[in-house]
């Protein structure tokens, strides 16, 4: 007898590549709709002012111009919206609206907004909008925003501060008294965003003649959009259609609530026809979501063997001048000082959260939330420890990181991990990267005046969030997701299912496992994502959720609809259902793998001929299946990542030699995509680390919004990255996956600080801010 094929844990190509190598995507910019009319914006041109004139009469006029709207033309037709979550006791946020009334809180805040047949009419319309504004003094240094006196970066709030919380252990004081060596720093993280290949594209199309919004979205998230939607705008739920096709990239970006999309909304209602926002390059720059400002001071308290025993943190988190809806800015720092020593044995913890406005860009939710911040600050001090004691940081590590035994475990700062890998993780990563051969590479070259350094970081990924994420808070965002499948007459499979897909996969894995669920190959399932009239609801793809939950429904489904094609066989084959198993295509004989019938001939007869069926048999072959997590609040995946670099003391340049990576995302559903993923996060991971900055001025003028300023990693600048895996299934689920999106981007930084640090150590020299710039190299060793 032959064995089931099994298709999880093996490699597939992603089924639409192909289709998009060929140039055959379809985003919401390509979309052609008849009557579409097309969005261009005015916006601020300084970070903080208030309105004193807004004349937009000589634009109403111009060539092509459908209509000019401001605040008073928009605003009015959509509620305002606050973003809070309850569980962030305090937390406050002024209310926002589509445009701008009064005051404009950040150089590219929207004031009016053009219709015209073109979006080069539109802009060229804009251009003859008058608007003057009186100067307000902008909020955008941590310390101007921390002082009392400083006016109000919104001037309807009382002050800076958005979000304060903190963390105490009972006996954290005691620690770093008792302490043998106490190690500390101050890091400064840059400013950056996504610059997603695809810039954010809406098509907003109401039909009166049946009250029905359709908006083709570029969004992750189409069944929270589809509630924002309606809700804000005063429609029926069953009258918002949210579409989202191929999308270019997300990382998080495209979670968020922006003014733009809510003004295409708001337009088409009042215009009753189509109308599109294309975001450009430039204005990418000043209104997608920035992310990872945070200045942080930390101590670590350790013992004379080099046990850690405690760490105190304080995190100074700006967040623009609102805190972004519906998610809140303030879950990035939640997720950093709660996320702080994550992977080891630490009893006693401190850490101070300080949210606060400025007059920037809003901050929030972006790929590894909050996790680099946390990684980069416990692992440099962790190394800095090291130097100290006179250990080696490999060691350090073996002796501080929570046994793979001794889990399930809660860690000093509330997380509840409920199986971990991390010593089996640094045996791999050393076995794969020759820790000594490097090691002792390292010591020839240096005599040589060749300075090259290693860098470890091990960390903790968030991971298959429940209802505590957001649920808990009061925030309409899903922790399920739904997942509707059919056995097609010609026995195919259909999969509809709420998770959705921006180019890591998600599509290729759901057909992997309803394919192991019902006996066929992988390309026999089609799966369709993103559209909320014929995708059943659901939270969609957003913290490594895709794999863990939706996957999970995916199985669930698979099995739900196997068993109800296993009774249909019986009865059509007079056989005992537990004699029967599915297997390539057909119902077979489960001892002896005998084909009994085709899957085509079940679904023929249960659809064509159920009047040939014993009565009592239910004919559907179509189910349904929703599934949130129930067990712990999250789910966590780990890893360790090493870094080779060699840095040029004489220039600051800075060359990556290699990367290595061993992470435990639980079940591996498709090695290949999986290696993607890690490859595509450590690559963001270093360029946050090396290139990327969103860079202000002292007035709130964002200095570097161009792709000919700000940087990317470039394919010619990333090192070969090695990939290893551990696999721990999370006991939550059958399918046992966590996710593994995230793991690349969570400690590529801080494993490339170390290691940059230890090729500089000769000198004396240290590095605590990102991105590490030739500049900031040569600054470190006093050149």
């Amino acid at each position: 007898m032959r064995e089931r094929p099994t298709h999880i844990g093996h490699p597939h190509r992603r089924e639409n590549a192909l289709r998009h190598l060929a140039g055959r995507g379809n985003y919401v910019s390509d979309l052609q709709l008849p009557r579409m009319v097309h969005s261009a914006f005015l916006r601020s041109p300084m970070a903080h002012g208030r309105i004193t004139e807004l004349d937009v009469e000589a634009a109403r006029t111009a060539p092509g111009v459908i209509a000019v709207f401001t605040a008073a033309d928009l605003n009015t037709r959509c509620e305002s919206w606050t973003s809070h979550l309850g569980h962030f006791a305090g937390m406050v946020s002024a209310p926002q609206n589509i445009l701008a009334e009064e005051e404009v809180l950040w150089v590219g805040h929207p004031v009016a907004m053009v219709v015209a047949r073109t979006r080069a009419e539109a802009e060229d319309a804009c251009e003859l909008i008058m608007l003057e504004l009186d100067d307000l003094p902008p909020v955008c240094g941590v310390e101007a925003a921390l002082d009392p006196d400083t006016p109000a970066a919104v001037s309807s709030l009382s002050s800076n501060l958005c979000f304060q919380n903190e963390l105490k252990t009972d006996d954290v004081e005691d620690a770093f008294a008792g302490a043998a060596v106490i190690v500390e720093g101050e890091y400064t993280f840059g400013r950056h965003t996504a610059v997603t290949l695809e810039p954010r594209a809406v098509v907003a199309d109401y039909n009166p003649a049946t009250g029905q919004l359709t908006v083709h979205h570029g969004t992750q998230t189409p069944y929270q959009f589809q509630d924002i939607y309606a809700r804000q705008f005063g429609l029926a739920d069953n009258k918002v259609r949210v579409i989202a096709p191929d999308v270019g990239g997300s990382f998080g970006m495209k979670l968020h609530l922006y003014n733009e999309e809510m003004a295409a909304v708001a337009a088409s209602l009042i215009l009753h026809r189509p109308v599109r926002f294309l975001a450009d390059r430039l204005e990418s720059f000043v209104t997608d979501i920035h992310s990872r400002d945070h200045h942080v001071r930390a101590r670590m308290a350790l013992d004379k063997d080099g046990t850690i025993l405690a760490m105190d943190v304080e995190d100074f988190a700006p967040i623009g001048a609102f805190s972004a809806y519906p998610r809140t800015s303030v879950v990035e720092g939640n997720q950093a000082y709660r996320l702080m020593g994550a992977p080891y044995r630490m009893k006693d913890y401190h850490g101070k959260l300080t949210v606060l406005f400025q007059n920037k860009v809003q901050t929030s939710q972006y790929r590894a939330v909050g996790h680099p911040i946390a990684c980069q600050v416990t692992e440099e001090l962790l190394d800095q420890a090291a130097v100290r004691l006179g250990m080696d940081p490999w060691e350090i590590r073996v002796r501080n990181v929570v046994p793979d035994d001794a889990y399930p475990c809660k860690s000093a700062t509330g997380y509840q991990f409920e199986k971990l890998s991390h010593e089996a993780s640094l045996r791999k990563i050393r076995e794969m990267m020759d820790y000594e051969g490097l090691r002792r590479e390292q010591a020839a070259l240096r005599e040589k005046g060749i300075h090259r350094g290693i860098g470890l970081a091990t960390f903790v990924e968030i991971t298959n969030p429940g209802v505590a994420f957001y649920g808990v808070g009061g925030a309409r965002i899903s922790a399920q997701d739904g997942a509707v499948l059919r056995l097609t007459p010609g026995g195919e499979v259909h999969c509809a299912i709420s998770v959705t897909e921006q180019g890591q996969g998600t599509e290729t894995i759901i057909a992997q496992i309803v394919a192991d669920q019902l006996g066929v190959r992988p390309d026999q399932v089609k799966v369709t994502t993103g559209d909320t009239d014929t995708t059943p609801a659901g939270g969609a793809t957003w913290a490594c959720r895709g794999a863990g939950i939706g996957g999970e429904t995916a199985l669930r489904a698979g099995r739900k609809l196997a068993e109800r094609i296993i009774d249909i066989a019986a009865a059509i084959l007079q056989a005992d259902r537990a004699s029967l198993a599915l297997r390539d295509g057909a119902v077979v004989d489960a001892g002896t793998g005998t084909v009994r019938i085709p899957l085509d001939e079940v679904g023929r007869i249960a659809t064509y001929r159920p009047d040939t069926l014993p009565k009592g048999i239910d004919n559907s072959l179509t189910v349904a299946q929703h599934f949130a997590p129930s067990g712990y609040p999250f789910g966590f995946t780990n890893g360790v990542q090493a870094a080779w670099v060699e840095v040029d003391p004489e220039t600051g340049l800075l060359k990556l030699l290699k990367h290595w990576v061993v992470e435990d995302c639980g079940t591996v559903i498709n090695p290949l995509l999986v290696d993607e993923q890690i490859r595509g996060g450590v690559v963001q991971g270093l360029g946050s680390a090396l290139f990327e900055e969103c860079l202000y001025d002292e007035n709130g003028q964002l200095l570097n919004g161009s792709l000919a300023d700000y940087l990317v990693p470039m394919a010619c600048e990333m090192p070969d990255i090695v990939i290893g895996h551990i696999e721990t299934p999370t006991e939550d689920t059958i399918l046992g996956a966590k996710g593994v999106g995230e793991a690349g981007t969570a400690a590529a930084g801080a494993a490339v600080m170390n290691a940059v640090n230890d090729a500089l150590s000769p000198f004396g020299a240290r590095l605590m801010q990102t991105p590490m710039t030739p500049a900031r190299i040569l600054a470190a060793l006093g050149i």
